[in-house]
């Protein structure tokens, strides 16, 4: 497996004051994948093909936009 960019948190929280640990949350690359789902999901008409399938495209669909933002 290889490491690809994962656009690192998407919604980090600092310690709190409270002795919570920081918290990095989701990676960016995770955070655009489930939108590139959430906009599949409304396409009604189209064959998206399996569902690995369409993970995979969300997935590189999210790498296609982390390397937009370069």
């Amino acid at each position: 497996m290889t490491n690809k960019d994962n656009g690192g948190p998407a919604f980090p929280n600092a310690e709190n004051g409270h002795g919570f640990p920081p918290h990095l949350g989701m990676t960016l690359r995770d955070y655009f994948a489930a939108k590139v789902l959430m906009g599949c999901a409304t396409i009604t008409d189209a064959d998206l093909g399996t569902v690995k399938d369409i993970a995979e495209t969300c997935y590189k669909l999210a790498d296609a936009m982390l390397e937009a933002r370069k």
